[in-house]
């Protein structure tokens, strides 16, 4: 096995990952994560009080 040998094997399995993750992004079953996930950032926090910083004075 040569050098070259080497790097085609590490070609298609680096494809092989990438098909995999690709695959696993957008199955049906990862989607109601990724909803919850990209609303995260709208979320209110249960103890922050309107009209009052949470930062320690």
């Amino acid at each position: 096995m040569d050098i070259n040998d080497f790097r085609s094997l590490i070609t298609v399995l680096g494809l092989l990952c990438f098909l995999g993750i690709a695959g696993w992004a957008y199955s049906r079953g990862s989607k109601k994560g990724f909803d919850e996930a990209a609303n995260l950032p709208f979320a209110e926090d249960d103890d922050s009080v309107p009209g009052q910083s949470s930062r320690p004075r």
